[in-house]
């Protein structure tokens, strides 16, 4: 599967891409991410790869998994430069909600539950981000989530297997990165005016 091996690659490609500017936005100080939103991020994908790797996602859980280890790298950085670090106790819930999937995985014996679990996690931790670039909407760099819109559907087409396990968490990430997207160039033209 040579096809799929350099979809993967490009997917891979994309996420360093996408990655650089940002963690370069963040150690100069341009960019304030919410500390809370990295952290469940990086969990939550870095458990989804492992959940793709057990039905068989083959090459296309690699990008998930690299850019789970790489949004754990963001929390620690931004944790460290001082970036958003407000946390809620709804951003605690968040996270614990996350670790659950594991457990819940093992019980069930299916990944799928907690993919599900995970996805709905994930998207759910884009409220701290969403929240704050309502807010902020300078704040965030737009090429960074339409890279990873990008990104995600094509992690889509580098998949070896299609189920619900292996579709769904980047199938909704990429939509919710094009509804943060819309949202913040919205918010600009309003906070603008």
């Amino acid at each position: 599967m040579v096809y799929k091996e350099i979809i993967s690659a490009v997917a891979i490609t994309i996420t360093f891409v996408a990655f650089l500017p940002y963690i370069r936005s963040i150690l100069s100080g341009k960019i304030k991410p919410h500390v809370f939103s990295w952290v469940i991020w990086g969990t939550t994908t870095f458990i989804v790869f492992l959940a793709q790797l057990a039905d068989n996602a083959g090459v296309g859980a690699w990008p998930i998994g690299v850019s789970g280890i790489i949004t754990i790298y963001i929390a620690f950085i931004a944790y460290i430069k001082r970036a958003d670090i407000s946390i809620t106790q709804m951003d605690w819930v968040f996270l614990v909600v996350a670790f659950t999937a594991l457990p819940f995985w093992y019980l069930t014996a299916d990944p799928l539950w907690a993919v599900i679990i995970l996805t709905t996690v994930d998207v759910l931790g884009f409220g701290p981000t969403m929240r704050k670039a309502y807010n902020f909407p300078q704040d965030e760099q737009l090429s960074f989530f339409a890279l990873f819109m990008i990104r995600n559907l094509i992690v889509v087409l580098a998949l070896e297997n299609y189920s619900i396990t292996t579709v769904l968490f980047p199938a909704v990430i990429a939509m919710a990165c094009l509804v943060l997207i819309a949202m913040v160039i919205y918010r600009r033209q309003v906070v603008g005016r």
